[in-house]
């Protein structure tokens, strides 16, 4: 059976934040780019980022980019390219400027300027006190981007395929990428999208945990399509646990709230983060706030002992109404306090993947070949949480997500324009190129009995929350393993019931779970075999001592993980510690 065939220069998978800021750069040079998204563009993950986008404009308080570099660095446990993460902090001021012009509705200080407020891991004088980095508009910054970035993609003619789920990459036998496949949900046909570059654009996986501040679209496509190609994922180990999701709901309270003034407190009352980080306290960053928390409720400090308390009662009413408007309502919605008069309750929760597909800073797609760590996929990008430039190493600083976007959305569409310019020829299609998906299709389809969707999902989070939390050790780590294994045989047995075309759910879920196992894997294998604490990645059995403080390993363990699907496979490759014009930062140990 062969499948209808549309044609465009090139196919971005995601229209959020990322996705629309390369877009843009393709639709103004003139190319013919098609937008894929699960949902409407506006509705894209990133619309829920509140806080802000770092940049280091210095409107109210001393900054540069030497010291959000230096943050940046620090903040990543030393694991991030400080190539890549020199040129984020370079870019940074240059796009925030670009994103006001375009006529993003930031926040303004007295004299005009944009305001901006601290947060946390964000210093002056290379860490000598918090400084306000975060450009924001109120506390719906993300909202405030993705709406921006839409109208200037209306603008500029960019084709939305909304409702349409990309399912396979499409190689030719030269290993580039040529295309894919997609699914329409409306009509529930199968298409083959043929272009000369295809950009991944799919947002985080945090749907394998139980406790997500993720939306239910963050399944991982972009990476389980790319696991499935025979490309590897980076640095999966390294989830992101932010400290303040709304306890028993993980809806995101932002890092903007500490940044205001906020002050997280334990069952007595106390403001603990004074005894775990005493110079930058509650903006500390969060891999250290998550496990100050963690601590404090595993030592009988915690409220009803599970969460601690988000205490903004102390501060104005009026600064809370105009800068933290949503808060205040999801305060309300999802925790029925009022945060003008009670505390709100908050646990740390999955919000955010470090690791994903390997790229350069060009968004390129490379992977080991040939004796390079870093060989380039023809005609394959990708950008946001989905790759993986390593900008965050082992743990992201908060308002570098926003950053991240536009700055490499933005280096990634310049890429492709000037590739379309070098090679104006249209590859041809192999002559199997949708074989492998209608085959993950028919058994899908063929399938009478088996696993519900929902069991697997259900039996996923719960694992991944039991066995690669906040604090991590062998044992629970070993099990993680086992037991994902497991899911992973289970998933290979799903059926659905409803064999039906139009807007079939059941079919668009079983796929998307699909994905979500090999994320699953990649982060077990990838932390089981790392035998140290870094960033996010907190081991137990790897704790602080004299010849490995916070318990880092950086003889042994100073490398970017790379995971392979085909045999659970882990290769490793060296950390780039070489800016590109300034000296690099050596490793130390870190404190606030």
């Amino acid at each position: 059976m062969s499948l209808p065939v549309r044609t465009f220069d090139a196919v971005i998978v995601g229209a959020g934040g990322a996705g629309m800021r390369a877009a843009l750069q393709l639709a103004e040079a003139g190319l013919k780019v098609a937008v894929l998204s699960k949902v409407f563009p506006t509705r894209s993950h990133t619309v829920a980022a509140q806080g802000g986008i770092g940049a280091s404009l210095g409107n109210m308080a001393e900054d540069n980019w030497h010291y959000h570099f230096f943050d940046t660095v620090k903040g990543s446990d030393w694991l991030g390219d400080q190539d890549a993460i020199e040129y984020l902090c370079r870019e940074a001021p240059k796009v925030v400027y670009e994103l006001e012009h375009f006529g993003m509705p930031f926040d303004r200080n007295a004299d005009g300027t944009i305001y901006q407020r601290p947060f946390g891991g964000h210093s002056s004088n290379y860490g000598e006190k918090p400084v306000p980095r975060a450009c924001a508009a109120a506390d719906r910054t993300g909202h405030a981007l993705l709406h921006t970035l839409y109208q200037r993609n209306v603008r500029a003619n960019t084709q939305f395929f909304v409702e349409w789920m990309a399912l396979d990459l499409i190689r030719d036998e030269e290993g580039d990428v040529v295309g894919v496949t997609a699914l329409e949900m409306e009509t529930g046909d199968v298409m083959i999208l043929h272009a000369k570059t295809v950009m991944f654009a799919t947002g985080g996986a945090g749907r394998i945990f139980a406790a997500s501040t993720n939306a239910f679209i963050n399944t991982g496509d972009g990476l389980g399509m790319a696991a499935r190609a025979g490309i590897p994922l980076e640095d999966m180990e390294f989830w992101q646990f932010h400290p303040t999701g709304v306890a028993g709901a993980g809806v995101l309270i932002t890092e903007g709230v500490r940044g205001e003034g906020g002050i997280l407190r334990n069952v007595n009352g106390e403001r603990f983060m004074e005894r775990y980080a005493p110079t930058l306290k509650d903006l500390a960053p969060r891999d250290f706030v998550s496990r100050s928390m963690d601590q404090e409720i595993k030592e009988g400090r915690g409220v009803n002992g599970d969460h601690v308390l988000l205490d903004l009662t102390h501060l104005d009413p009026e600064k809370i109404i105009k800068k933290l408007p949503s808060i205040r309502e999801i305060a309300l919605k999802f925790a029925n306090v009022d945060c003008l008069k009670e505390p709100i309750p908050v646990v740390p929760t999955i919000h955010y993947q470090m690791g994903g597909i390997p790229t350069n800073i060009h968004g390129q797609v490379v992977a080991p070949k040939n004796g390079n760590p870093n060989e380039v996929i023809n005609g394959l990008y990708a950008v946001g949480e989905c790759s993986c430039v390593s900008v965050h190493g082992a743990n992201r600083l908060g308002t570098n997500s926003l950053l991240d976007l536009v700055v490499f959305g933005r280096a990634a569409g310049n890429h492709v324009v000037d590739f379309h310019k070098k090679n104006p020829v249209l590859k041809p299609l192999p002559k199997n190129a949708a074989d492998f998906t209608l085959a993950r299709l028919n058994r899908l389809e063929s399938r009478t009995s088996g696993e519900q969707t929902q069991d697997v999902g259900l039996s996923l989070r719960k694992t991944m929350q039991a066995h690669c939390g906040v604090f991590r050790n062998q044992k629970l780590l070993e099990e993680g393993v086992t037991k994902v294994m497991e899911i992973a045989e289970r998933v290979n047995h799903i059926a659905i019931k409803d064999k039906s075309k139009v807007f079939n759910t059941a079919r668009v879920e079983a796929l998307e779970m699909e994905n979500l196992i090999e994320v699953a894997k990649a982060t077990i294998v990838s932390a089981e075999a790392r035998k140290e604490s870094r960033g996010a990645h907190a081991r137990e059995d790897f704790a602080d001592s004299a010849a490995h403080p916070n318990g880092r390993n950086d003889e042994e363990w100073m490398k970017h993980t790379l995971w392979y699907s085909e045999g659970n496979r882990l290769e490793y490759k060296p950390v780039n510690m070489k800016p590109l014009t300034v000296d690099s930062i050596p490793p130390k140990t870190r404190s606030f």
